[in-house]
């Protein structure tokens, strides 16, 4: 199911952005509070979902758990400013976690073989992997506005 879509992007033009961002997402979910919680996670787009690892005891595992509503945004902190955010549903796969987080790795450092890639695939068997399946997506580019494009 294609999620709803809001903003002046298309739904391509959105998934673009989804694949070419090589920054982390912002995930929030509901704490035990009630407030928010919001993690910066690494994150790849695949079959029309986001894929997240974590460790299983993580407060954002937990959390998820218990229910799979959830925000994220994509955008980065530096002008022109645009992106993607949306809600989606979180499934945790703990058979993933290993495939997920090394995938993660190459993505975010370009080598397994550095001093964070080495320690991170360490600790690949005890990882989560966290499927996010988009409901709806919210698009903004000020980029005209900032006299960029």
């Amino acid at each position: 199911m294609e999620p709803r879509l809001t903003g002046p992007w298309t739904l391509e033009e959105a998934r673009r952005h989804l694949d070419a961002a090589q920054i982390p997402l912002r995930l929030a979910c509901r704490g035990p509070s009630g407030f928010p919680l919001v993690a910066s996670l690494w994150y790849l787009h695949e079959d029309a979902a986001l894929w997240c690892a974590t460790r299983p005891d993580a407060a954002m595992a937990r959390l998820l758990r218990a229910d799979g509503r959830c925000g994220f945004e994509v955008a980065a902190d530096a002008p022109p400013y645009r992106g993607v955010r949306g809600r989606a549903r979180a499934t945790l796969l703990p058979e993933r976690g290993a495939e997920i987080l090394e995938r993660l790795v190459l993505r975010y450092r370009g080598s397994r073989d550095d001093r964070l890639g080495r320690w991170l695939l360490s600790r690949a068997d005890d990882e989560v992997a966290i499927r996010l399946d988009l409901e709806r997506l919210v698009t903004w580019d000020y980029g005209r506005r900032m006299g960029e494009g």
